[in-house]
């Protein structure tokens, strides 16, 4: 049992107690950011005559030589150390001597642990953002190809009003692009460096924290030493708009599955994203976008119990924050595949054109155009909304659309209805004459993929 702490303690400690403390089986994931944070350290150190140039260049080679040896399976990360940390001052210090007893100079594990944690969790909030983008393009590409594609548009689950594809993909687009800008939110607001807050109140030593900022990427160091090890906020919010980002897969998830299933026949996915039965031979299954509406409530989990560890916990660092990391890792891992998934899935699903618009055709879809008709004819808009409910009524006992009437047929409703109102209600005008910026007209669907396709291009993360 190796640990970094053992002069104050004469007994050993328990090993139930030391496999419960431990955290190296998942905090091994920080090797790369620890190595890179101790390599800072160790520069600033020799900067600031902490330690020597000498000793700095031990220390750099000894990290550098440890991360390529674990890499190539020579190294083994052994569960003898209590946490990532501890395995790698141990095996620095056999390497390059007395040297390696330096690079823990002026810091310590709390604000090892707090930079580990926010270099791991910026590289990631990247990751999703290039995932997101992905998700973005793979959208537009719908929209563009979407555009003529009529569908029936839903409220309560029941057929409102005729839209198209490239419209109802574009509202994804819309959650999709809103989840990408949250993400260069939070890594404005994390990207500052904790390292040099010592355990909670800065160190004696002349540590120069903008130095060390500057080479780990930072905008600047943080400015208070209590708030730099004790601040999670920043994966509260990471965790919380991943709880996002699923919330808006699931939604398109439930849509994919009700579009599969054998009452819409909106789309057929790609064998690579399905699965069939163990009994019936016939079907069919949509899993990847069921798992993914099923994994959602596993990131609201992780947000929870991050939220529920860090609400009662006292300044400045306490054990129990050593919880966020196996939590923030299982969400971020998780989304990063839905992510990837569902991106992928899209991508090789196929719309199918004539079941969508048949469905647009068969719901009622076009009541409202019908009520504006006669709106347009000078009848009251509410007296135009009683004369086409009683249409639709009549409708559903015939069992036919209204553009199935004949005009003898609407002109016991009304009298002002005439031949044009074929026209009107077609498909084609409903959707046309819809032309307000964010409507599914063309021309103004046109002018959304247009801003899209910008949007995409000109997008940088910092």
């Amino acid at each position: 049992m190796a640990q970094l702490w053992g002069g104050r303690f004469t007994g050993s400690i328990n090993e139930l107690a030391w496999n419960f403390n431990a955290s190296i089986t998942f905090d091994k994931r920080f090797l790369e950011v620890d190595v890179r944070g101790s390599k800072a350290h160790a520069t600033m150190l020799a900067k600031q005559g902490i330690i020597t140039e000498e000793e700095r260049d031990l220390i750099l080679k000894g990290l550098d030589s440890i991360l390529e040896d674990v890499k190539a399976g020579k190294l083994e990360i052994s569960t003898k150390y209590e946490d990532i940390h501890s395995f790698l001052e141990a095996n620095l210090i056999e390497r390059v001597g007395d040297a390696g007893k330096k690079v823990h100079t002026g810091r310590s594990r709390n604000d090892q642990v707090a930079l580990d944690m926010r270099l791991y969790a910026r590289g990631e909030v990247e990751h999703m953002a290039d995932l997101l983008k992905n998700m973005l393009e793979t959208l537009d590409n719908i929209m563009k190809d979407g555009i003529d594609t009529y569908m029936p548009g839903f409220t309560h689950l029941q057929k409102a009003q005729p839209v198209t594809l490239a419209h109802h993909v574009g509202a994804y687009f819309e959650m999709f692009k809103r989840d990408l800008l949250r993400m260069k939110d939070i890594y404005n607001r994390m990207n500052y460096c904790p390292l040099g807050a010592g355990a909670l109140a800065g160190t004696t030593y002349p540590l120069d924290r903008e130095y060390t900022a500057q080479l780990l990427d930072f905008y600047g160091p943080t400015l208070n030493s209590m708030d730099s090890v004790s601040d999670r906020d920043y994966l509260i919010e990471f965790l919380s708009a991943l709880s996002t980002v699923m919330m808006h897969l699931s939604r398109f998830s439930e849509e994919i599955i009700i579009w599969n299933c054998n009452e819409y026949r909106f789309v057929d996915i790609d064998d690579a994203y399905s699965t069939g039965s163990s009994i019936m031979p016939q079907k069919k299954n949509p899993d990847i976008a069921e798992l993914v509406r099923g994994k959602t409530g596993r990131v609201y989990g992780d947000l929870m119990s991050l939220l529920t560890t860090m609400k009662g916990i006292p300044l400045a660092y306490n054990k129990d924050m050593q919880e966020d990391k196996e939590a923030a890792f299982d969400a971020i891992d998780t989304v990063s595949d839905c992510l990837t998934l569902f991106a992928d899935m899209l991508r090789t699903i196929k719309f199918n054109k004539e079941p969508m618009e048949k469905s647009a055709m068969m719901g009622f879809t076009n009541a409202t155009d019908a009520a504006d008709y006669l709106v347009n004819k000078g009848m009251p808009f509410r007296d135009a909304h009683s004369v086409i409910g009683r249409l639709v009524l009549y409708c559903i006992d015939k069992k036919c659309a209204i553009d199935d009437l004949e005009l003898k047929e609407l002109k016991e409703f009304s009298e002002l209805f005439d031949e044009d109102i074929f026209d009107a209600i077609s498909l084609e005008t409903c959707v046309s004459k819809r032309l307000t910026i964010g409507a599914p007209g063309a021309d103004a669907m046109k002018k959304v993929i247009e801003l899209n396709g910008k949007f995409l291009k000109e997008f940088e993360m910092h």
